[in-house]
C-alpha cells in the first residue's frame, strides 16, 4: 500500500476496529477483496500493482514455511494467510474486524488450505493465542496504530508470541526522510529510523531491511489525486503506475533507502527473550 487513504472521501472513523469493520462490509467480498486490505477507494489496477510489488517483496521470506507455525497479524480477508498455508505452513490469522475474518476463513475454505489455516479476532494490544511462533508476517498494520503507547504495547505483544528462534518480517510505510504529506487520520509514516529504535526497545534485532517501491512517482502524485477531475486522475494515476511498477519491481528490494515501504525482518534478541520467559 502507499498511502492507503489519502485524499479520499472515508467513512467518519479513526484507526479503531469500527474504521475496519465498515471497510471490510464496504469491500471484503468484491473480486479479490484488495480494496478492502489495499487502498482504500483506489482503481483495482492500482491495488494488483500493490499486491504484485508487496509479493515480490515478501518472496525471499515466504518459501520455508513447511510444517512452521505462523501467525499472521491484520490477516485482513487472508490473502496472505491462504499463500503460507498453500506452502505447508500452519497459520492463525488475526484481524480486528469480526467481517475480515470471516471473508478470510470463508475464502481459506478449499483443499489443501482449510486445514492449515484458522482466525480470530483480536486486537494486537491484547492478543494471546496460547502459542508460541516461529514465523510472523505482519503487512502494512502498525503504519495505522497512530498512538505511540498502543504501538509499543503490540509490539511487545508480538515479541512474546515469537518464538526464540523464529523470525518476524514486518512492510510498513517507513521513508528514509521525514514527510507527512501522506499522512491521514487513520495512516502515519514513520520513519525508517523511528522503527529501529521501535524494534530494539521492545526487544527485537534487526536481521535485514529491504525495499518495496523505490520509484517516488506514486507518493508525489496521490496527495493530488482527489483534487484532480476524475478522468485526468485515472489517467494520471495510470500513467504513475506504468512507469513505477517496472523500477519497483526489478529494484525494490535493492533500493532501501530510496523505497516509501521497506521489509523489516526481525528476531528476538537476548532482552526479549528474558522478558519473554
Amino acid at each position: 500500500m502507499l498511502n492507503h487513504d489519502i485524499g479520499f472521501s472515508m467513512p467518519e472513523a479513526g484507526p479503531s476496529a469500527g474504521y475496519w469493520e465498515d471497510r471490510a462490509r464496504r469491500f471484503a467480498t468484491a473480486g479479490d477483496g484488495l480494496a478492502a486490505v489495499c487502498s482504500y477507494g483506489m482503481p483495482e489496477f492500482y491495488n494488483r500493482a500493490i499486491q504484485l510489488t508487496q509479493r515480490l517483496a515478501l518472496r525471499p521470506w515466504l518459501n520455508k514455511l513447511a510444517d512452521k507455525q505462523v501467525l499472521d497479524i491484520g490477516c485482513g480477508v487472508g490473502r496472505w494467510s491462504r499463500a503460507m498455508a498453500a506452502r505447508g505452513a500452519y497459520v492463525t490469522g488475526v484481524d480486528i474486524s469480526p467481517t475480515m475474518v470471516l471473508e478470510a476463513s470463508r475464502r481459506a475454505n478449499v483443499p489443501g488450505v482449510s486445514d492449515r489455516c484458522q482466525f480470530v479476532t483480536s486486537d494486537l494490544a491484547t492478543l494471546e493465542t496460547g502459542h508460541r511462533y516461529q514465523f510472523i508476517l505482519g503487512v502494512t498494520v502498525l503504519q495505522h496504530i497512530l498512538e505511540r503507547g498502543q504501538l509499543q504495547e503490540a509490539l511487545r505483544r508480538l515479541t512474546a508470541l515469537l518464538a526464540d528462534d523464529g523470525r518476524m518480517v514486518l512492510i510498513e510505510a517507513a521513508p528514509s526522510q521525514h514527510s507527512a504529506r501522506c499522512d491521514s487520520p487513520i495512516f502515519t509514516a514513520r520513519t525508517c529510523q523511528t522503527y529501529q529504535k521501535l524494534f530494539v526497545d521492545c526487544g527485537l534485532t534487526i536481521e535485514a531491511i529491504t525495499g518495496v517501491d523505490p520509484m517516488p512517482l506514486k507518493t508525489r502524485f496521490l496527495p493530488y489525486y482527489s483534487r484532480l477531475p476524475k478522468a485526468l486522475a485515472i489517467g494520471g494515476l495510470a500513467a504513475v503506475t506504468a512507469l513505477s511498477l517496472p523500477v519497483d519491481a526489478i529494484l525494490g528490494r535493492r533500493l532501501v533507502r530510496q523505497s516509501w515501504h521497506k521489509v523489516f525482518v526481525l528476531q528476538k534478541s537476548s532482552a526479549g527473550r528474558r522478558n519473554a520467559g
